[in-house]
């Protein structure tokens, strides 16, 4: 049987370098990203729109170096949850109402390991850093939605 792909936590910050709050829903507008977010403006290029993280790749360094960091504070909008996204650039994919289409990998930064005060993020997180998504049609996530890919 196989898993189901699914939202797993959901975070947005109002300014950057802000803490990241764990909200249960948010509203996406096409070619403007998440309402209430730093990346959030008019005629936004993809680069900020939305971003997702997996679920996965976090246990997998949390475990790895007996830490404790939550899912939320790697600074991602959508921890997924049953899904390689490495494998879905350029794939389009429905979300609770929205679509998106994942085109490059999110890289971690060296401010990322700073405000994580962790080791090793950038060697650990350069395939494993999430993705950065264009928002294709508005409308709202929240915790639990399926991921579909189109």
């Amino acid at each position: 049987m196989k898993k189901v792909s699914k939202v797993f936590k959901i975070g947005i910050s109002k300014d950057d370098g802000q803490k990241i709050n764990e909200i249960s829903e948010i509203e996406v507008l096409s070619g403007k990203g998440i309402s209430g977010d730093r990346h959030f403006r008019d005629y936004n290029g993809y680069k900020g729109q939305i971003t997702l993280i997996e679920k996965e790749n976090i246990d997998y360094y949390n475990n790895k170096y007996k830490t404790k960091i939550p899912y939320i504070d790697f600074r991602r909008n959508i921890v997924t949850e049953g899904i390689e996204l490495n494998s879905i650039i350029e794939k389009e994919i429905e979300i609770g109402t929205i679509k998106i289409l994942p085109y490059q990998l999110c890289k971690p930064c060296l401010h990322l390991e700073q405000m994580l005060n962790a080791k090793n993020i950038l060697k650990e997180f350069p395939r494993k850093g999430g993705l950065r998504c264009e928002v294709l049609v508005s409308g709202k996530v929240k915790i639990g939605d399926k991921i579909i890919i189109l």
